[in-house]
């Protein structure tokens, strides 16, 4: 004989819904249990830090100074000064006392002016300039033109004249040895344009004598100027010749 059940006598069909329920009460539980955990290790982290707080704070104890009452009449005096040993010394020079005599005159008194004497101003003196570095070469007669236009007149001019001069045929007769002889010449013309100071250097005697003379013989110039004043200058000249056999 077949039993009859009835659809809701029938327990499998709330086989889901079991399952539910219990899935949602263990979820709750876990849930409980966790919140449980948290509040508990918070609740022992705020009792550690109020330990260590408490631990931290040291009892300072209370002191008290007495503070002294400056009355503003009274002032620490300064220490007094330190006296350093003093020895005296008996002075026995005599001080000459200096009189100072009034320079200022009475009426009576006669007021004698004296002489201013005149003194001499000298002026420079400029030394003889050679003639290779004279601002002004001296002028020799007949030579116009600028600086250097004079300059090479004057050189070309002494050189002429000495040459038109000189005894050449005295050199022969003195016997010298054949071939080119030099005479050396030095004189100044001076801050008047005279010729002075004439002073040669030769093989002989005789020619030395021979080329002062002839160099005595040049004209007068216009003389040298350095810084726009009368100056000697310096002049050189060399004499060339050839002794024939």
């Amino acid at each position: 004989m077949q039993s009859k059940k009835s659809a809701k006598s029938n327990l499998e069909n709330y086989n889901r819904l079991f399952i539910l329920l219990g899935l949602v009460l263990a979820l709750l539980v876990a849930y409980i249990a966790i919140e449980h955990k948290t509040m508990e290790d918070a609740n022992d982290m705020i009792m550690a830090y109020t330990t260590n707080m408490s631990d931290d704070e040291e009892d300072i104890p209370e002191t008290e100074q007495e503070i002294e009452e400056i009355k503003p009449d009274e002032k620490k005096a300064p220490p007094p000064p330190v006296l350093e040993e003093i020895e005296v010394v008996e002075d026995d020079e005599e001080i000459e006392e200096t009189v100072i005599e009034s320079t200022e005159t009475n009426e009576d008194e006669e007021v004698v002016i004296e002489e201013i004497e005149e003194v001499e101003i000298v002026e420079e003196v400029i030394e003889d300039v050679p003639f290779s570095i004279i601002e002004d070469v001296p002028v020799y007669p007949g030579c116009k033109g600028n600086k250097k236009a004079l300059r090479d007149c004057l050189s070309k001019s002494v050189q002429k004249f000495v040459s038109r001069k000189f005894n050449v045929d005295l050199a022969q007769d003195l016997g010298l040895t054949p071939g080119k002889k030099r005479i050396f010449v030095m004189f100044k013309i001076d801050k008047h344009g005279n010729i002075v100071g004439v002073r040669a250097r030769a093989p002989h005697k005789r020619l030395e004598a021979e080329a002062k003379r002839v160099v005595s013989l040049l004209p007068k110039m216009k003389p040298g100027k350095q810084r726009g004043r009368a100056v000697g200058v310096k002049y050189s000249l060399p004499i060339s010749f050839i002794v024939q056999d």
